[in-house]
């Protein structure tokens, strides 16, 4: 095991790394970037009280990928494999070689640029192992379930409360010279409950997710929210045909900044399969809002001081009041587009909204008369086109407040639209992911009742 900050993993890792760039060396390639990994943790799930799985991981492996000139640019070969042996390195480095001696070359391909490599690695106080017995896994996990089961008669059955404590290191390393590592810890607590009443059955859930285990919810909270997240959806009622204004919760309106973020992605705009071409310095979002990139907070869950690239992580804006600054761009894609890259290989770290920002009470005033969307369903956005529409369930509001519950609809509209008819964000921003949102409330949307 590695010691509270990860270090023991992290030297071996780093050692590993360079010890397979010294190999692909050897066996010719013009350059090579490696990333290797070791990742244990302990899941633990309860249904109805009883244990159903007990899951110990311990992971380790590495991936290469070489790249050999050609006179049209590099091609590229790639390999893993989760055995480490002196062996099996020569064996995957040779596999990686010989692939690239028959893929095509690409003059876009090969590693990011030297200079543009992380200099500066601050610790983010990302590592906080959580290590629980068994036991102590299993007492949480029947603490969080009861609470839901024991709020009200009408939750009337479980799909389980679980339990997750992970731990993890990765190395990155290139021909550069550059060799990274970091280790990080995730600690979880979920519940799903089952209500029922006269007009149906309705389900529901809830969770926490942090780093340090002193930081999650306690487990009877997870289990009361799921229990009544679900009581709340019982007693659904029809509503009309017509068109409204939407207010999506927090984990929902992280999917619509999402979308925006895929739209404007590297990879969708060189393959013009995205409906924000050509859109930098263009108006793509009400003029109230910006989309910025914090990557280094310490201890959150998106932080990284370099990309999957090990390319350096900055502060920055995607959007800036509503205008397009600057794509997500890795290396590759920013090639592709004769740009430069942004250090996004793999996503975005810490995406937060700045916006006019209600709470929860303001929004459904500033409303009046709409609907709530609390889940969505379906796959029903087009990045090509924008065209937007998803099965979703939630609340009817009237006069400011919740009225009851609805479900069985369809909300549909553009990405284009939703996005510049955007009224204002939430306080009630989710911190559990990459990217940080609050609830969005949208000026209107066309809304089919079932």
């Amino acid at each position: 095991m590695a010691d509270k900050d990860g270090a023991i993993n992290e030297a071996n890792l780093r050692a590993l790394v360079l010890r397979i760039l010294e190999e692909a060396q050897g066996q010719g390639a013009h350059s090579a970037e490696v990333s290797a990994s070791l990742d244990s943790g302990l899941s633990v799930s309860v249904r109805r009280g009883e244990i159903e799985t007990v899951e110990h991981t311990s992971e380790r492996g590495f991936g290469i990928t070489v790249y050999s000139e050609r006179t049209e640019g590099l091609s590229k070969g790639s390999a893993s494999t989760a055995d480490d042996r002196e062996e099996s390195i020569v064996e995957t480095v040779r596999a990686a070689v010989n692939i690239a001696k028959y893929t095509q070359a690409d003059a876009c391909s090969g590693l990011a640029d030297a200079q543009l490599m992380a200099t500066e690695l601050p610790d983010l106080g990302l590592m906080h192992p959580w290590q629980p017995q068994v036991a102590e896994a299993e007492q949480l996990a029947r603490d969080c379930e009861s609470a839901a089961l024991g709020l009200d008669d009408r939750i009337v059955n479980s799909e389980g409360a679980h339990v997750n404590a992970h731990a993890g290191s990765r190395a990155y390393g290139n021909s550069h010279g550059f060799i990274a590592a970091v280790s990080g810890s995730r600690q979880s607590i979920s519940c799903s409950v089952i209500g029922q009443d006269n007009a149906g059955m309705q389900r529901d859930y809830w969770y926490s997710v942090a780093r340090r285990r002193e930081l999650l919810d306690d487990a009877a909270v997870v289990g009361r929210t799921a229990a009544e997240r679900t009581l709340a959806r019982l007693g659904s009622r029809p509503i009309k045909t017509g068109k409204y204004p939407v207010l999506l919760a927090p984990n929902l309106a992280i999917g619509l900044v999402s979308s925006t973020l895929s739209a404007i992605s590297g990879s969708a705009l060189y393959r013009k399969s995205s409906f924000l071409l050509d859109s930098m310095g263009k108006q793509v979002m009400s003029p109230h809002i910006s989309l910025r990139e914090v990557p280094l907070l310490p201890g959150a869950m998106g932080s990284a001081a370099f990309d999957g690239d090990g390319v350096a992580t900055r502060a920055q804006a995607f959007i800036e009041k509503g205008v397009v600054a600057s794509y997500l761009l890795g290396s590759y894609s920013a090639r592709r587009l004769k740009l430069a890259s942004t250090g996004n290989s793999g996503g975005v770290h810490n995406l937060h909204v700045d916006a006019t920002q209600l709470s929860f009470a303001g929004l459904l005033k500033e409303m009046g008369t709409g609907l709530y969307i609390t889940e969505l369903m379906g796959q029903g956005v087009n990045l090509l086109t924008g065209d937007y529409s998803r099965g979703a369930a939630g609340f009817w509001v009237d006069n400011g407040e919740i009225q009851h519950p609805v479900e069985e609809i369809t909300i549909a509209g553009t990405l284009q639209e939703m996005l510049t008819h955007i009224v204002a964000f939430g306080d009630d921003v989710d911190l559990r992911g990459n990217v940080r949102s609050g609830s969005v409330l949208l000026e209107q949307m066309t809304v089919a009742a079932s």
